[in-house]
């Protein structure tokens, strides 16, 4: 009996889509396990993703990796202060781990794995989302697998950091945004992944809420297959509600948390927003290198906090042990910073260029990779995808010389495709990057490689979705 027209179409695109998915997966499985397990050491923040997972650990940054975490006898339960969707999928590892006979214990082997069949599932959507021949899909497909399995990427999937999560979201989403241009079932796949793709990547870490409003108007330009008026704009505004409920549920269902200033919090992150603005200010305005006492005196501080240039919320001398600090702590605020760097341009582009060079050099030296029985010394770093990485690295020291060029390419070839899900979804992720960069480089004054790593990841998804083969002027070869 032979296949019609639509069931041979099927049939091949299911081909592709198990093909790419097999391959996908087997790839980053050997990449993650051979010759022994990777992940990214703690930096002293994972304590948050293992508290949503059950898991109480109050452990320091951390020079080698734990492929095991155990909860120790006899300590109380914790709940998060703000969720990172990181701990859902720790958390399901964990229950696969029970099924495995590790009750209670995280191992990260499990979690990487995990998010291994995750992001091979977003890349598979990816490829099936694009209207065009199977070679220009596969091309596509083996740029996202060299970004993706790049050591300053793959290493999060298996780590008890958010990054890992808003990757995984961020992939997703744009197959999602291209799966739903697709007709009939594709469409409604589409929909389906763009939401789960988009709480991940949105409730990844405080910093990533802000994708919230740039995905729903990409949403909302993607046309859903055939559909026209109301039920074009339903679907859209259906999906986009689901994130937002999603998102507003799982962020008010954590514990509230006491901030430095004795208060509790009311909203993600309010405990350690006097922070980020703290090392914003000593970090990033007086910094020790420039007019110190006439950036204090812009800022309301008094000039003897001159003795804490350059000095973060965590150094052994801060400006929180003065006298004075109490009398201050209202100038240590948001509008304050944002005041400066609205009044100084030169000084916010010397501090976005630096976030520029970090963002490009693409990997924190102080995570390690290994852990501590592989036998290699504390902060060790595998590189065995490094081709992404190095690129960047080999660019970084030009900082936004070299940056904006990049996003000035992505956005113009966006822009020739605005009225396709292939502008669409390349200029979802140039402005999660560009905002991301914002929000990192001017909202706190540390860890700007690490922090700078979502922007980075964004950017080069688009970039590969803006690859030349996408963008020549023939006609698509899928319906």
């Amino acid at each position: 009996m032979k296949l019609e027209a639509p069931d041979r179409q099927l049939s091949a695109e299911a081909r592709l889509g198990l093909g790419v998915f097999g391959t996908s997966l087997a790839l980053f499985v050997v990449r993650f396990l051979v010759p022994r397990p990777i992940a990214m050491s703690n930096n002293g923040d994972g304590g948050r993703v293992l508290c949503g997972a059950g898991i109480t650990w109050k452990g320091l940054p951390e020079p080698f990796v734990h492929l095991a975490y155990t909860p120790a006898p006899g300590t109380p339960p914790c709940r998060p202060t703000y969720l990172l969707t990181q701990s859902w999928l720790a958390d399901l590892a964990v229950r696969i781990g029970r099924l495995i006979g590790l009750p209670g214990t995280l191992s990260l082997v499990i979690l990487g794995l995990l998010s291994s069949v995750i992001a091979a599932a977003a890349i598979t959507a990816i490829v099936l989302g694009l209207p065009h021949p199977r070679r220009t899909r596969l091309f596509v497909a083996a740029g996202l697998l060299l970004v993706v399995a790049d050591s300053a990427f793959f290493g999060y999937f298996a780590a008890i950091l958010g990054e890992g999560a808003a990757f995984l979201g961020l992939l997703l989403a744009a197959g999602g945004l291209l799966l739903t241009a697709r007709e009939g079932r594709w469409s409604h796949a589409g929909m389906a992944v763009t939401f789960v793709g988009g709480v991940l990547a949105v409730n990844a870490k405080v910093q990533t809420l802000i994708i919230l409003p740039i995905l729903a108007p990409a949403i909302l330009l993607v046309r859903p297959g055939r559909l026209r008026g109301a039920k074009r704009w339903a679907s859209a505004v259906l999906v986009i509600g689901a994130i937002g409920a999603v998102t507003l549920y799982a962020q008010q269902s954590v514990e509230p948390a006491r901030a430095p200033d004795g208060t509790y919090t009311e909203f993600p992150g309010d405990d350690s927003r006097e922070i980020n603005v703290f090392n914003s200010i000593f970090l990033n305005i007086v910094d020790g290198r420039h007019d110190t006492r006439a950036d204090l005196a812009e800022l309301g501080l008094p000039p003897s906090f001159a003795q804490y240039a350059g000095n973060g919320w965590w150094h052994p001398h801060p400006a929180t042990m003065d006298p004075l600090y109490p009398r201050y702590r209202d100038k240590i605020s948001r509008r304050n910073v944002v005041t400066y760097f609205a009044t100084h341009p030169g000084r916010t582009l010397e501090v976005l260029d630096r976030a520029a060079t970090d963002q490009l050099t693409a990997r924190p030296d102080y995570l390690g990779s290994f852990d501590q029985s592989a036998g290699f010394p504390p902060h060790a770093q595998e590189h065995r995808v490094p081709v992404v990485s190095w690129l960047t690295g080999l660019i970084a020291p030009l900082g936004l010389f070299a940056l904006v060029p990049i996003w000035l390419i992505a956005a113009v070839r966006a822009w020739r495709r605005r009225r396709t899900a292939l502008g669409v979804a390349p200029a979802f992720l140039l402005a999660v990057s560009v905002t991301q960069f914002g929000t990192a480089a001017l909202g706190d004054g540390i860890e700007g490689v690490k922090h700078q790593s979502v922007a980075l990841f964004a950017l080069l998804i688009a970039l590969v979705l803006c690859s030349s083969p996408l963008n020549r002027r023939s006609e698509p070869t899928v319906p």
